[in-house]
C-alpha cells in the first residue's frame, strides 16, 4: 500500500526519538529528515512536549562512560539503563546543566555542548573576557523561546579580584560572548555549592552567598531581561544536598515526600549527573557540530 509522503511524516511525528533514530536506516529520504531537517526536528518536539522521554545522565570518573536512565522506569528495571559513551573530548569534563535535550560539559574555560540522542556535540568558543585560568567557574545552560536562542552563563570569581563576581553569557545564535556589566554584585559562592545552574520558568539558578546580608540566597539569571537576582532560601532549608549512607544513587519521592524507591551505584565511580529529555533537536551551527 501507497502513503504519501506527507502522510508518512506525520506518522514518524508522533514517535518517540529512540525509534526515530533506528529509522534512520531504512532510506536515504528518512536518513536525511530524521538527523539534518531541523524543521522536522523542531516540530518532533512542540508536538511531543507532553510526552518527551525523561531520562538520568550519569558520568563516571572510572569508566569515561554515561549511564542513561529512563526516569519513568522502576529504578530496578535494568531494561530502562544504557550505557553511553562519552566523546573523547570530554575527558576529564564535568556536567553543569541541560536544556531541551543539550547537556553542558565544562572544564575549567573549555565548554561543550552534547546531545545524547543524537550524538551531536558542539564546542563553545572561549570567552575573550576569561582569561584567569586560576578563578573558580560556575555555569548554566537555557533556551529563551522569545528569540529561539541558547545561552551558556558562565559566573566566575577569584579571591584577589574586585569585585569577586565576573558575569558573562554566550549567545548560540550570534555566537558572541557578552559581559553582564551594571552594579557590584554582591554574591559569592561556598566552595562545596553545587556549580551546576538549574534551569527553571527561564532562568538559571544557583546556590549562592550574599556577603553584605552574610546568608545564603538563590541566585538567578533570568535570560529574556539578561539580569541577575536573588532570592532567599526557604526557612526550613539549610541548603544541605540529600545524603544517601554515603553511597551513590537515586532516590524517588511523590509530590507528597514519601519515599517511592532507592537504587544504589556502587560500583559506579559517579562524578555528575543531570536529567534530560531524549531530543532530535540541533544548535545553531557555525560549522563546528560534530557527530561523537
Amino acid at each position: 500500500m501507497f502513503l504519501p509522503h506527507e502522510l508518512i511524516i506525520q506518522i514518524l511525528l508522533r514517535l518517540p526519538v529512540k525509534s526515530l533514530i533506528h529509522f534512520k536506516c531504512v532510506c536515504k529520504l528518512w536518513f536525511s529528515l530524521i538527523s539534518h531537517d531541523t524543521h522536522f526536528a523542531s516540530l518532533h518536539f512542540q508536538l511531543n512536549s507532553t510526552t518527551h522521554t525523561s531520562r538520568i545522565l550519569f558520568l563516571s570518573n572510572s569508566t569515561h562512560e554515561a549511564l542513561s536512565i529512563d526516569f519513568e522506569a522502576s529504578l530496578h528495571d535494568d531494561t530502562a539503563s544504557v550505557s553511553l559513551n562519552l566523546p573523547e573530548d570530554f575527558r576529564g569534563f564535568e556536567i553543569r546543566g541541560s536544556c531541551r535535550g543539550f547537556i553542558l560539559f565544562c572544564s575549567s574555560l573549555n565548554i561543550y555542548l552534547w546531545n545524547p540522542s543524537t550524538g551531536i556535540h558542539k564546542q563553545i568558543p572561549l570567552s575573550p573576557f576569561a582569561s584567569n585560568l586560576d578563578a573558580e567557574y560556575f555555569y548554566g545552560f537555557g533556551y529563551d523561546d522569545s528569540t529561539d536562542d541558547y545561552f551558556v552563563v558562565s559566573m566566575s570569581r577569584h579571591d584577589s579580584e574586585e569585585p569577586p563576581l565576573h558575569l558573562e553569557y554566550f549567545s548560540l545564535k550570534s555566537n558572541t560572548w557578552k559581559e553582564v556589566e551594571g552594579p557590584h554584585f554582591p554574591y559569592n559562592f561556598q566552595e562545596d555549592d553545587p556549580k551546576c545552574g538549574l534551569l527553571y520558568k527561564g532562568a538559571i539558578h544557583w546556590l549562592g552567598f550574599r556577603y553584605d546580608l552574610q546568608t545564603d540566597v538563590i541566585l538567578a539569571f533570568d535570560l529574556i531581561e539578561r539580569k541577575l537576582s536573588y532570592m532567599l532560601l526557604p526557612t526550613d532549608s539549610d541548603g544541605s544536598p540529600l545524603e544517601w549512607d554515603g553511597e551513590d544513587g537515586l532516590v524517588k519521592y511523590d509530590t507528597s515526600g514519601q519515599c517511592l524507591e532507592q537504587h544504589s551505584y556502587p560500583n559506579y565511580d559517579l562524578s555528575g549527573l543531570t536529567m534530560y529529555i531524549d531530543s532530535l533537536l540541533s544548535l545553531p551551527s557555525d560549522g563546528h557540530n560534530q557527530q561523537a
